[in-house]
């Protein structure tokens, strides 16, 4: 499987974010896509998402499910956790797993893995940030996906917490995935750096 960009310029709110960017992954590959604030690192991930469409250029993902879109077989964790406080840890991920739609996994066993077994029940709204981002990545284990799109995925994350992330990234890489990641920090895993310079 080959994720690619060929020429992509993006521009919002009439201003060019940046032009002419080619990038590639392939299976098992991490990207870092890393640079200054204002560079476009998270505007490149909501464009393969297809949150955005680029203003010119393209991007392809080759070898993956032909009947499916880019963006049905890409998880987007963006660098804001989207929780509903209001409902528990557990009613959260399943109402990410029934939106995702696609082969779906046991959420006790997702947020064991983790490190939520003990709070299913807890509201949202009770978790500390760290706690908020692991539930967050917890979505990419209730439905699997090939692409995992990630900004600032460490971030609220304490040592054990990165410890047990770096080895759900391996894990996927073993299992043929592909991580493009927005970072500021170092993700704990080999990477190749994509580097964003300023605006366009």
């Amino acid at each position: 499987m080959r994720l690619s960009g060929r020429q992509i310029s993006c521009i919002r709110g009439g201003r060019g974010v940046f032009a002419g960017l080619d990038f590639e992954a392939s299976s098992g590959d991490v990207l870092a896509v890393v640079g200054p604030n204002g560079s476009g690192k998270t505007s490149l991930l909501r464009l393969i998402a297809g949150l955005l469409v680029p203003a010119a250029g393209s991007v392809l993902l080759d070898g993956g499910e032909a009947e499916r879109t880019l963006p049905e077989q890409a998880h987007y964790l963006g660098h804001r956790d989207a929780l509903k406080p209001a409902l528990s840890v557990r009613e959260n991920l399943s109402f990410w797993r029934d939106f995702l739609g696609g082969a779906a996994g046991d959420a006790e066993q997702c947020l064991t893995a983790v490190g939520l077994g003990h709070a299913t029940h807890l509201p949202a709204a009770y978790l500390s940030a760290g706690q908020r981002r692991r539930l967050s990545i917890a979505r990419l284990l209730v439905v699997r996906r090939p692409v995992w799109l990630l900004d600032e995925p460490t971030s609220a994350l304490d040592t054990a917490g990165h410890k047990l992330f770096v080895g759900i990234m391996r894990e996927h890489l073993a299992s043929g995935g592909i991580i493009v990641a927005a970072t500021h920090t170092p993700l704990g895993i080999e990477a190749r750096e994509l580097r964003m310079g300023g605006p366009a």
